[in-house]
């Protein structure tokens, strides 16, 4: 059997076992597995297993605990509603400013912990009933979410780089550099995307109306803008300290951790 026909039955199967509700890990291990077990015998049924524990044995893994615990510090104390709060009322004169502000949103999110999920989490919890309340269009609404979220998997601290860092054994680093780049061109070709399309169509992206912004003082605004600060803070921090060559990956995603959880505290 080719290694062709060997990938296209077990991405078929794989597909078939994610239609039927299975877990995501489950369905991979499973077809990893079955196709181990057939191709090489009962000799060598241990594989997976070994293939398991060779993956938690790898050190820099321990960064993945670490970045989320810094990602879920930050959304669960409140900075993320600060955070879209702080684009609500700097970006809400624009038409589709609110739009424009959840990727920005999106952006700082993946940069806290560098997931997808959370942000697409974050915002369908955050960002979504809102647009949907000021009258976004629900398509392009829905269209931003999931566009914003897609740049977790680019902007450092990006897991599932470090994922592909240890199965294709390259340097962290050096994909973290290369991510960064295309993940904030893909963020402005989206804000671009978003602004040409509602000035043409004003209806998609309304503006806020004036009297409800003039409610929001230039103190509030301002104090708004520290929530913006302390995750570029902390991302900055930890991302000096790893480039400088002060700390390793691992005590890097130690640093973020310790940062998200004292301005949880604060």
């Amino acid at each position: 059997m080719s290694y062709e026909l060997i990938t296209l039955l077990m991405f078929s199967s794989l597909m078939v076992m994610l239609l039927t509700g299975q877990r995501v890990f489950g369905a991979i291990g499973f077809v990893a597995a079955l196709a181990a077990l057939l191709l090489w015998g009962d000799r060598n049924i241990e594989m997976p297993f070994n293939a398991t524990f060779q993956v938690l044995n790898w050190f820099p893994l321990l960064t993945l605990p670490l970045f989320i615990f810094m990602g879920y510090m930050m959304s669960e104390s409140g900075i993320a509603d600060d955070l879209y709060r702080m684009f609500h009322v700097w970006m809400g004169r624009v038409r589709g400013g609110l739009a424009l502000g959840t990727i920005g949103l999106m952006v700082i999110i993946s940069a806290m912990n560098g997931l997808s999920v959370a942000g697409m989490a974050i915002g369908a919890s955050v960002a979504l009933p809102e647009l949907l309340r000021r009258g976004y269009d629900k398509v392009m609404v829905t269209g931003v979410i999931q566009a914003g979220s897609s740049l977790g998997i680019l902007i450092p601290p990006s897991v599932v780089l470090v994922l592909y860092a240890m199965i294709a054994r390259q340097p962290v680093l050096q994909l973290w550099l290369a991510g960064v780049v295309p993940g904030l061109i893909m963020a402005a070709l989206f804000a671009i995307y978003i602004y040409i399309r509602c000035r043409r169509h004003p209806e998609l992206g309304p503006a806020l109306p004036e009297e409800e912004l003039a409610q929001v003082t230039w103190g509030e605004k301002f104090r708004l803008l520290r929530a913006g600060i302390i995750p570029f803070l902390i991302f900055g921090t930890m991302m000096g300290l790893f480039l400088t060559g002060i700390t390793t990956l691992v005590e890097s995603s130690a640093v973020g951790a310790l940062g998200a959880l004292i301005a949880a505290a604060v």
